[in-house]
């Protein structure tokens, strides 16, 4: 398929309150003659960005798995793989990614995966930057550094709250970082649609120039194991470990050659994208699943590989064997024998996630006070304001008949009339994303705006 065939691709991200949303808003309101696809890379357990998304119940689709980095390219490949289905519908996607990831996982996608690249074409990376925040989250937050180095176009927004002097220096500073970009100042994420879309702007080899290692993904496991296995019964061994639960994914048929064990790692990342099943020991493992180990136990626990017939397994962990002391026992006759690797594969998996960072949900019918919410907001702020990066959501104000959409960064926030409720039933959902946060605390304060 030629170029000119493939469906383009912008991916749209900015750190939390950058102001993607506005910005995706505008693009869907315009007579642009496009008939756009919207992927929302949420982060936390409970996504409202959809409901942020003007036309969202036809436009809009989930990543919702709360994953920031590594993991990010199995779900993003699972919902463009949904998308080709419905390949009538559409011919422009945008991809809104996560204020809190890294837009390189995204953009690999769209070079790694045969499937997906025969497909569609990376058009842009375009980075919203709030100008009133930046200097403290490129301090704090190297996702925000990423996002300004791999953009293709910058838009650096909010510019109404900051001086022209400090946008100068601001801008400076960016071109320092990202010396190919464009850079569009904007005020509400107002900018000309041509600015941001049909860009043909993704240079891959101006990428690997300036990252060679670009094309070197990151992995959510760690280690591959191969075992030469006869049919039968055996146990999967682990000692206590630095965690007490770890993931793996095991396949049957599993070949040794290098290239046979990276089909093997792409194939997980799409499984890890999965929600992983627990399994308890004593259980059997299945084949082709993503699993998740609970050892919360001490001592040693068991698992069980049930072989029906003789195949190289192929276990693709979390962690490394060694960090559990992991080994494949067969019993026998009273005795017991280890089963010792073929071949084992280290994998790049260098993330680290920042495991202050949270998001926490709050999800309540009824109606709330405005005066006790905002006496609540107010003080919550105040006290918390620099550690929350990001407030969302929908409130029901008592005797209003629409519904207020909150939205705030730091100790900012603005509340405003939506839609109606109509026949929905009336109830409030908020999330919090940022550092050392209370939830119980944040439940309980919240509960109390209730009427």
């Amino acid at each position: 398929m030629s170029i000119k065939d493939k469906v383009p691709v912008t991916i749209l991200t900015g750190f939390l309150g950058s102001g993607k949303t506005t910005l995706l808003n505008r693009i869907l309101s315009e007579e642009h003659g496009k008939r756009i696809a919207v992927i929302e890379n949420e982060y936390g357990e409970v996504g409202i960005d959809q409901g942020l998304v003007i036309n969202a119940d036809e436009e809009v689709f989930e990543m919702s798995n709360g994953c920031i980095c590594c993991t990010v390219r199995g779900d993003l490949i699972r919902v463009l793989g949904n998308l080709m289905k419905r390949r009538d519908k559409f011919d422009y996607v945008l991809v809104e990614t996560t204020g809190l990831a890294d837009p390189g996982p995204v953009a690999q996608t769209f070079f790694m995966d045969e499937e997906i690249s025969s497909e569609f074409t990376l058009d842009g990376i375009v980075t919203l930057v709030d100008a009133a925040h930046i200097d403290q989250q490129l301090g704090r937050s190297d996702e925000s550094s990423e996002q300004v180095a791999f953009a293709d176009v910058l838009v650096l927004n909010k510019t109404d709250l900051v001086s022209d002097d400090a946008l100068d220096t601001l801008e400076s500073r960016l071109r320092d970082m990202n010396r190919m970009t464009r850079i569009i100042r904007a005020e509400n994420a107002q900018v000309p649609i041509e600015t941001v879309l049909n860009l043909s702007a993704f240079d891959l080899d101006q990428i690997l120039k300036r990252r060679p290692t670009f094309l070197e993904p990151e992995y959510p496991f760690e280690w591959t194991g191969v075992y030469d296995l006869a049919a039968g019964k055996y146990e999967l061994m682990l000692e206590e470990g630095p965690d007490p639960e770890m993931s793996l994914v095991a396949f049957a048929n599993q070949g040794e050659s290098e290239e046979e064990l990276k089909d093997g790692a792409e194939s997980c990342v799409r499984l890890y994208a999965e929600k992983a099943k627990s399994l308890e020991p004593g259980n059997i493992i299945p084949f082709g699943e993503h699993i998740n180990l609970k050892l919360e136990d001490k001592g040693n626990k068991s698992f069980i590989l049930d072989i029906e017939k003789g195949s190289k397994i192929g276990l693709y962990t979390q962690h490394t064997a060694e960090e559990f002391n992991m080994k494949i026992i067969k019993s026998e006759d009273n005795n017991s024998k280890e089963i010792p690797f073929n071949i084992e594969r280290f994998w790049q998996a260098e993330h680290e996630h920042d495991d202050e960072v949270t998001s926490i949900a709050i999800e309540r019918f009824g109606d709330v006070d405005p005066e006790k919410l905002n006496t609540w907001l107010g003080r919550l702020l105040s006290e918390k304001g620099v550690d929350i990066f990001r407030t969302k959501g929908f409130i029901s104000y008592s005797g209003n008949p629409q519904r207020i959409v909150f939205q705030g960064v730091h100790m900012l926030f603005t509340a405003q009339p939506d839609k109606e409720w109509g026949n929905e039933p009336r109830r409030n959902q908020l999330v919090f994303i940022g550092r050392n946060l209370d939830e119980k605390e944040m439940q309980e304060g919240f509960e109390k705006c209730l009427i």
